[in-house]
């Protein structure tokens, strides 16, 4: 049986399945979006709810698509051979940015709503008025969505011209460039997650917050990762290039950053806490009363305790099923966080979603993925001229 299935070519390409995918994930999503502005429209105080969910779902698949991008440029930074087999799935996420960046446009008619710098008399009264304002805002916007757009459709460009070519040198150019690329990465994050969410209380500062919302996204590419992989080969594609061995080190990456971001969060807090300064604790008070003290209590146990427990041993991070589970999870925590985080700021009186928040989010995540279903819709899943691929394939644990 096994010499069949051997003589049997994989299908590494989505062929009329991905013309499919994308069509109707971004019907579901154009839906989703048309749903949420009728809501708003019929609800009282329905379009300052809406906009806070908006950013919610915006934050949440721009860290998924900046995370892709972060394991691209990891693979070629430190010339990772195990990688090779996920690293498209990737590449196609990240190879989605500039059209994440055209999904944050609607912010731009919510900036009043959403932030105080916003409105009008902001700058002339504050100390960050030269920064925050909303020209300046634009202005910074549009270069990070320039520099992600670039280096997201340079390494899927790379990737893809080297399927063709088989052109060794390709991965040598892109490892060169993988240094300086991560540099501007980690800058622009940072400075992406002040603006878009830090600056929703302009009179509260975290200089760790950058690191954060990258730990966020870290976490939330690798529970992407394995949880694609596993619906692709459940329906039929790379079957026999992702292995066991590949799902177990996605399982360990998966961990490593959950303990990672849960360092970061309570370092946040014990270090602001400590210090006891009404100009830092006023932004955990808010988010200990009225029902958000037990949202975050919710994510102490569903985004670390829980995946930590459940990924501890060899075991599940060997069984692609129980892998996909605890990933899908970790990926609706990762949304609870970013919820935590922003709507204080809407909604402090109550910790309840609305049912927009979650059209909203279903919108934008379905959007997403009709992206990258397009952009691999007729492309291999696997990097087929990488001259590591075959490493990638025979790849084995220790």
């Amino acid at each position: 049986m096994s010499h069949v299935l051997e003589a049997v070519p994989e299908q590494r390409r989505l062929g009329p399945l991905g013309a499919r995918l994308w069509r109707g994930a971004a019907l579901a999503g154009a839906g989703a979006i048309a749903v949420s502005l009728v809501l708003a429209a019929a609800t009282p105080g329905g379009w300052h709810r809406f906009f806070f969910a908006y950013l919610i779902a915006f934050a949440y698949v721009l860290s998924l698509a900046l995370g892709a991008l972060y394991f691209v440029l990891l693979h070629h930074l430190t010339n990772s051979g195990w990688s090779v087999v996920v690293r498209r799935i990737a590449e196609t996420f990240a190879g989605a940015l500039p059209f994440v960046a055209v999904l944050g446009l609607p912010l731009l008619f919510g900036l009043g709503a959403l932030y105080p710098w916003a409105r009008a008399g902001f700058a002339a009264g504050h100390a960050n008025g030269a920064y925050l304002n909303v020209a300046f805002f634009v202005v910074r916007w549009v270069v990070y969505a320039l520099v992600w757009g670039l280096m997201g459709t340079y390494y899927l460009k790379g990737s893809l011209s080297q399927d063709v070519s088989g052109d060794a040198s390709r991965s040598l150019t892109m490892r060169r460039w993988s240094a300086p690329a991560m540099i501007a990465f980690a800058v622009t994050l940072s400075f992406a997650a002040f603006d878009l969410l830090m600056s929703l209380d302009p009179a509260w500062f975290s200089t760790i917050f950058g690191v954060y919302y990258f730990a966020g996204a870290a976490v939330g590419v690798y529970a992407l990762l394995p949880l694609t992989a596993f619906l692709l080969q459940r329906a039929g594609f790379v079957r026999r290039s992702i292995t066991v061995e590949h799902y177990h080190d996605l399982g360990k990456l998966l961990f490593g950053f959950i303990v990672f971001w849960a360092y970061i969060a309570f370092s946040q807090y014990m270090l602001q806490w400590y210090a006891n300064l009404p100009e830092e604790t006023h932004w955990f008070a808010a988010r200990q009363q009225h029902g958000w003290g037990w949202l975050g209590l919710t994510l102490v146990f569903g985004h670390f305790l829980l995946p930590f427990a459940a990924l501890l041993s060899r075991r599940p991070k060997r069984n692609p099923r129980v892998l996909a589970a605890a990933a899908a999870w970790v990926l609706l925590m990762h949304w609870v966080d970013l919820y935590w985080l922003v709507m204080p700021a809407g909604s402090p009186e109550s910790a309840w979603p609305h049912v927009i928040d979650l059209t909203v989010s279903v919108g934008l995540v379905a959007l997403l993925l009709a992206a990258a279903a397009f952009v691999g819709r007729d492309r291999a899943l696997v990097p087929e001229g990488d001259p590591r691929l075959a490493e990638s394939l025979a790849f084995e644990n220790a």
